[in-house]
């Protein structure tokens, strides 16, 4: 008896997690559907947008000295004309996106 328990809750455990797993957006979702906009599909704002919104490329000296933690931040808080993120994304898809966004300055 206790042998199919443990074999029902396994299986109950896998098909939760993968589950869960399908929902989670990845970095470069997220950062298509909320973020390219403004900051561009490879990290580069558009002329405008970077003039209106002092949105800086991913390979700006200052970008790149930003840690991940300031860029979570920012993307959460707001900064400058950037409105906040907070409560439209959760902490990990920001992670995720920040993540995404680091990739165009290596």
């Amino acid at each position: 008896m206790s042998k199919s328990v443990r074999c029902i809750t396994a299986l109950a455990a896998v098909v939760f997690f993968s589950g869960a797993m399908s929902f989670a957006q990845s970095g470069e979702a997220v950062y298509k559907a909320h973020c390219q906009s403004c900051h561009g599909a490879a990290g580069v704002p558009n002329p405008g947008i970077a003039k209106a919104m002092g949105v800086k490329p991913a390979t700006d000296p200052a970008m790149k000295k930003l840690s991940e933690a300031q860029m979570v931040a920012s993307t959460k808080d707001g900064k400058g004309k950037m409105k906040p993120f907070a409560g439209k994304l959760t902490d990990a898809q920001i992670k995720a996106s920040v993540d995404y966004f680091r990739t165009f300055v290596k």
